[in-house]
């Protein structure tokens, strides 16, 4: 089973693709951001993360996404704009009929460390572990992305691929 995670964002949009098999060991197949140019108007930067995000669908195939939710924001401003960046996101899904998992930060953090008020830190330095990586995905919007896939896998117990 494939699951593409992401940390919506309007100027930069995280995503993580992670593969879990039979076994139930999980394995990063890609991770990056989606960025785009300040000063930009709104509909062409929507525009780019939903174009962004059908190629990389298209590309890594997942079978399901799962989306940080957006749990509070202190600037209304950003968490309007964030709230868009989601919307597309959760577009950019549905018109390749994925299904859609939303997952709040405090899950997120809960789910991977077992404490929901973790470090950011800590969260990142349990992707690696879980994805056997050398060291945490950078930029932290890519390792905040594999941080919600794997969620999604732990807390559905997502079906694994055939061995």
């Amino acid at each position: 089973m494939r699951v593409l995670g992401i940390d919506p964002g309007t100027g930069i949009l995280g995503f993580g693709v992670v593969e879990v098999d039979a076994k139930r060991h999980m394995r990063m197949v890609t991770a990056g951001v989606i960025t785009t140019p300040p000063h930009t108007s709104l509909e062409v930067r929507l525009a780019d993360i939903f174009d962004g995000l059908t190629e990389i669908i298209t590309e890594t195939r997942p079978q399901q996404v799962a989306i940080e939710k957006l749990f509070f924001a202190q600037n209304i401003t950003t968490a309007i704009s964030v709230s868009h960046a989601r919307g597309v996101a959760m577009l950019a899904a549905q018109k390749q009929l994925l299904p859609i998992f939303e997952y709040t930060p405090l899950q997120i953090k809960q789910s991977l460390t077992g404490y929901g008020r973790a470090e950011k830190k800590q969260v990142q330095e349990l992707v690696r572990v879980q994805l056997h990586l050398a060291k945490p995905p950078r930029p932290d919007d890519a390792a905040d992305a594999l941080a919600a896939a794997i969620t999604h896998i732990l807390m559905h117990k997502a079906a694994p691929a055939a061995a």
